[in-house]
């Protein structure tokens, strides 16, 4: 197998990429604002005598033949791999969740592979305790299982985004985790809450000033009540004239400062995540005197991981 199909299918987001194996290179990407969610919506809208699947590895094969115009030649007979939202109730085919304990190495996923005449399409569940879920994280953990080290103590994995996952592994098995809805929360608040004339995106968290409020947010996110707190993001703007670009980073500081409050000082935390997320959550931890060892990038070890369960799969 010299390539094959990659595709992290989200809620929100589409995308596709064709990767070689040997370096895993990224060879040509297909890169959709339609997600799952839409599609499931479009699917009932249009009532078509079709079923769910077939609408979907209709749509799939669709941004295929995009790839094959972007290349020049034909992808026929290459193997795609799907994890994310794919494998949801709103996805290509349901497929019930991993209860926890599962290997790193993907040994104890759930795959199914779906019939489709022209490549042989391979769908990763997700993984659940008895309070939790995640789809797509698993797939990262089994690409950075190489880079977590061999041993029996407890290590804790973070993987930031709109959706935070705190993922403890224990003898190179994820035994337990817990999400946080750090990302989704911000989002809300900084758009549609009384906040949001305060707040302006800003991504230079690296500026001086930025730098400050993101850190004057993760101290105070550990005193008192973050509800107060967040208050005084608009207070910020009303009576210190604090710029929207820092606020933006102060608020965030508050968000992440609060998810944080659950970490162990003494316990190193392994991150997962885009470049972004690591930069915010990395000052977060140096902030607050947890110390963070990066892992590689969470969208390398996502192809990582779903090349390594492709190979297991072929081999049973």
């Amino acid at each position: 197998m010299d390539f094959f199909l990659s595709c992290d299918w989200g809620t929100s987001t589409f995308r596709l990429r064709l990767i070689q194996v040997t370096g895993l290179v990224i060879q040509a990407t297909v890169q959709l604002a339609q997600g799952i969610a839409q599609t499931a919506a479009e699917w009932q809208q249009k009532g078509e005598a079709i079923s769910r699947e077939a609408y979907y590895i209709r749509f799939l094969n669709q941004q295929i033949q995009t790839l094959e115009q972007q290349l020049g030649h034909s992808l026929t007979g290459i193997p795609i791999v799907l994890s994310g939202m794919a494998s949801s109730s709103i996805g290509v085919t349901e497929l019930p969740y991993k209860a926890l304990p599962f290997s790193i190495d993907g040994s104890g996923l759930i795959v199914q592979t779906i019939p489709d005449d022209r490549h042989p399409l391979l769908l990763i569940s997700g993984a659940c305790t008895a309070t939790d879920v995640m789809r797509g994280e698993e797939t990262k953990i089994v690409g950075a299982a190489d880079a977590l080290p061999d041993t029996e103590q407890e290590l804790l994995l973070l993987l930031p985004g709109t959706h935070p996952k705190h993922i403890q592994v224990h003898n190179r098995m994820v035994t337990a985790f817990r999400t946080f809805m750090t990302g989704e929360v911000f989002g809300l608040l900084a758009a549609q809450s009384i906040l949001a004339g305060s707040v302006t995106r800003n991504n230079e968290l690296s500026d001086p000033s930025s730098h400050a409020y993101f850190m004057r947010g993760v101290h105070l996110s550990q005193t008192h009540s973050l509800l107060h707190h967040l208050f005084g993001v608009r207070t910020n703007q009303l009576l210190k004239k604090i710029p929207p670009e820092h606020n933006y980073h102060y608020l965030s500081g508050l968000l992440i400062g609060e998810e944080l409050k659950t970490l162990l000082a003494d316990q190193p935390v392994y991150l997962l995540g885009s470049t972004t997320h690591l930069a915010a959550y990395t000052l977060a931890c140096e902030t607050l005197g947890i110390k963070t060892i990066l892992l590689p990038d969470a969208d390398q070890a996502l192809v990582k991981g779903q090349l390594e369960i492709l190979k297991r799969h072929q081999m049973h």
